[in-house]
Protein backbone atom coordinates (compact mmCIF):
# COMPACT_ATOMS: atom_id res chain seq x y z
CA UNK A 1 0.00 0.00 0.00
CA UNK A 2 1.49 3.35 -1.03
CA UNK A 3 1.66 6.38 1.23
CA UNK A 4 -1.12 8.06 -0.83
CA UNK A 5 -3.38 5.02 -0.48
CA UNK A 6 -2.78 4.93 3.28
CA UNK A 7 -3.53 8.64 3.53
CA UNK A 8 -6.78 8.13 1.62
CA UNK A 9 -7.82 5.22 3.87
CA UNK A 10 -7.03 7.28 7.00
CA UNK A 11 -9.21 10.15 5.68
CA UNK A 12 -12.06 7.72 4.97
CA UNK A 13 -11.76 6.14 8.42
CA UNK A 14 -11.66 9.58 10.06
CA UNK A 15 -14.88 10.50 8.21
CA UNK A 16 -16.48 7.21 9.35
CA UNK A 17 -15.52 7.93 12.95
CA UNK A 18 -16.99 11.43 12.70
CA UNK A 19 -20.28 10.14 11.25
CA UNK A 20 -20.81 7.31 13.74
CA UNK A 21 -21.36 7.84 17.45
CA UNK A 22 -21.34 4.09 18.16
CA UNK A 23 -18.55 1.72 17.22
CA UNK A 24 -17.31 -1.61 18.49
CA UNK A 25 -13.81 -2.99 18.00
CA UNK A 26 -13.85 -6.77 17.75
CA UNK A 27 -11.57 -9.66 16.89
CA UNK A 28 -13.04 -12.12 14.40
CA UNK A 29 -9.77 -13.87 13.55
CA UNK A 30 -10.02 -17.62 13.28
CA UNK A 31 -13.57 -17.63 11.90
CA UNK A 32 -13.90 -19.64 8.72
CA UNK A 33 -15.52 -18.20 5.59
CA UNK A 34 -19.03 -19.54 6.24
CA UNK A 35 -19.04 -18.36 9.87
CA UNK A 36 -17.74 -14.93 8.83
CA UNK A 37 -20.51 -14.73 6.20
CA UNK A 38 -23.09 -15.65 8.83
CA UNK A 39 -21.74 -12.88 11.09
CA UNK A 40 -21.90 -10.37 8.24
CA UNK A 41 -25.52 -11.40 7.51
CA UNK A 42 -26.44 -11.01 11.21
CA UNK A 43 -24.83 -7.57 11.23
CA UNK A 44 -26.64 -6.55 8.03
CA UNK A 45 -30.02 -7.62 9.46
CA UNK A 46 -29.33 -5.54 12.60
CA UNK A 47 -28.33 -2.48 10.52
CA UNK A 48 -24.66 -2.78 11.55
CA UNK A 49 -21.76 -2.26 9.18
CA UNK A 50 -18.80 -4.58 9.73
CA UNK A 51 -15.39 -3.63 8.34
CA UNK A 52 -11.95 -5.18 8.80
CA UNK A 53 -9.31 -2.48 9.28
CA UNK A 54 -5.57 -2.14 9.72
CA UNK A 55 -4.74 -1.20 13.31
CA UNK A 56 -2.17 1.48 12.46
CA UNK A 57 -4.52 3.20 10.02
CA UNK A 58 -7.43 3.13 12.46
CA UNK A 59 -5.19 4.48 15.23
CA UNK A 60 -4.11 7.38 13.02
CA UNK A 61 -7.74 8.04 12.09
CA UNK A 62 -8.66 8.11 15.81
CA UNK A 63 -5.87 10.61 16.46
CA UNK A 64 -7.07 12.78 13.56
CA UNK A 65 -10.69 12.63 14.76
CA UNK A 66 -12.35 15.32 16.88
CA UNK A 67 -13.62 12.65 19.28
CA UNK A 68 -11.83 11.54 22.44
CA UNK A 69 -11.41 7.78 22.21
CA UNK A 70 -9.56 7.57 25.53
CA UNK A 71 -7.72 4.26 25.92
CA UNK A 72 -9.55 2.60 23.01
CA UNK A 73 -6.49 2.77 20.69
CA UNK A 74 -4.59 0.57 23.17
CA UNK A 75 -6.86 -2.34 22.15
CA UNK A 76 -5.64 -2.17 18.54
CA UNK A 77 -3.52 -5.31 18.49
CA UNK A 78 -3.94 -8.37 16.31
CA UNK A 79 -6.92 -8.69 13.98
CA UNK A 80 -9.43 -5.82 14.31
CA UNK A 81 -12.90 -5.43 12.88
CA UNK A 82 -15.06 -2.37 13.40
CA UNK A 83 -18.82 -2.54 13.84
CA UNK A 84 -20.60 0.75 13.10
CA UNK A 85 -24.17 1.11 14.35
CA UNK A 86 -26.79 3.80 14.91
CA UNK A 87 -28.03 1.94 17.99
CA UNK A 88 -25.60 1.67 20.89
CA UNK A 89 -26.52 -1.83 22.01
CA UNK A 90 -27.20 -3.52 18.63
CA UNK A 91 -23.64 -4.80 18.04
CA UNK A 92 -23.46 -6.15 21.60
CA UNK A 93 -26.70 -8.08 21.03
CA UNK A 94 -25.39 -9.51 17.74
CA UNK A 95 -22.09 -10.51 19.36
CA UNK A 96 -23.85 -12.17 22.30
CA UNK A 97 -26.28 -14.06 20.04
CA UNK A 98 -23.47 -15.12 17.71
CA UNK A 99 -21.39 -16.43 20.60
CA UNK A 100 -23.98 -19.10 21.28
CA UNK A 101 -22.50 -20.92 18.26
CA UNK A 102 -18.91 -19.64 18.29
CA UNK A 103 -16.37 -18.19 20.73
CA UNK A 104 -15.87 -15.18 18.45
CA UNK A 105 -16.29 -12.28 17.89
CA UNK A 106 -14.22 -11.17 20.86
CA UNK A 107 -15.01 -7.63 22.07
CA UNK A 108 -11.88 -5.48 22.37
CA UNK A 109 -13.67 -2.25 23.18
CA UNK A 110 -16.51 0.09 22.26
CA UNK A 111 -17.18 3.79 21.86
CA UNK A 112 -20.82 4.64 22.51
CA UNK A 113 -22.10 8.20 22.59
CA UNK A 114 -18.76 9.57 23.87
CA UNK A 115 -18.26 6.79 26.46
CA UNK A 116 -15.41 4.28 26.13
CA UNK A 117 -15.74 0.65 27.21
CA UNK A 118 -12.69 -1.62 27.26
CA UNK A 119 -12.60 -5.41 27.33
CA UNK A 120 -14.80 -8.37 26.57
CA UNK A 121 -16.17 -8.37 30.14
CA UNK A 122 -18.18 -5.23 29.27
CA UNK A 123 -20.40 -7.13 26.78
CA UNK A 124 -23.31 -7.88 29.14
CA UNK A 125 -23.42 -4.27 30.29
CA UNK A 126 -23.38 -3.04 26.68
CA UNK A 127 -26.32 -5.31 25.81
CA UNK A 128 -28.36 -3.57 28.53
CA UNK A 129 -27.61 -0.03 27.33
CA UNK A 130 -30.76 1.65 26.11
CA UNK A 131 -30.79 3.55 22.85
CA UNK A 132 -31.70 7.23 22.73
CA UNK A 133 -35.09 6.33 21.20
CA UNK A 134 -35.82 3.76 23.94
CA UNK A 135 -34.99 6.31 26.66
CA UNK A 136 -37.18 8.98 25.04
CA UNK A 137 -40.02 6.44 24.76
CA UNK A 138 -39.73 5.55 28.45
CA UNK A 139 -39.71 9.22 29.47
CA UNK A 140 -42.76 9.97 27.33
CA UNK A 141 -44.52 6.96 28.85
CA UNK A 142 -43.70 8.17 32.35
CA UNK A 143 -44.89 11.68 31.55
CA UNK A 144 -48.13 10.43 29.99
CA UNK A 145 -48.99 8.17 32.90
CA UNK A 146 -50.06 10.91 35.38
CA UNK A 147 -52.05 12.71 32.69
CA UNK A 148 -53.88 9.49 31.79
CA UNK A 149 -54.70 8.91 35.48
CA UNK A 150 -56.14 12.42 35.84
CA UNK A 151 -58.22 12.08 32.68
CA UNK A 152 -59.61 8.69 33.68
CA UNK A 153 -60.39 9.99 37.18
CA UNK A 154 -62.24 12.97 35.71
CA UNK A 155 -64.17 10.75 33.31
CA UNK A 156 -65.21 8.30 36.01
CA UNK A 157 -66.07 11.14 38.40
CA UNK A 158 -68.09 12.82 35.68
CA UNK A 159 -70.10 9.63 35.21
CA UNK A 160 -70.78 9.42 38.94
CA UNK A 161 -71.75 13.08 39.12
CA UNK A 162 -74.18 12.83 36.21
CA UNK A 163 -75.68 9.69 37.80
CA UNK A 164 -76.21 11.53 41.08
CA UNK A 165 -77.76 14.53 39.31
CA UNK A 166 -80.06 12.24 37.31
CA UNK A 167 -81.17 10.43 40.49
CA UNK A 168 -81.80 13.74 42.28
CA UNK A 169 -83.81 15.14 39.37
CA UNK A 170 -85.97 12.00 39.24
CA UNK A 171 -86.70 12.24 42.99
CA UNK A 172 -87.87 15.83 42.66
CA UNK A 173 -90.15 15.05 39.76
Amino acid sequence: MTREEKSKVIKELTAELAENSNLYLTDISGLNASTTSALRRACFKANIRLAVVKNTLLEKAMEASDKDFGDLPTTLKGNTSVMYSETGNAPAKVIKAFRKKSDKPFLKGAYIEEAVYLGDDQLDMLVDIKSKEELIGEIIGLLQSPAKNVISALQSSGGKLSGILKTLSQKEG
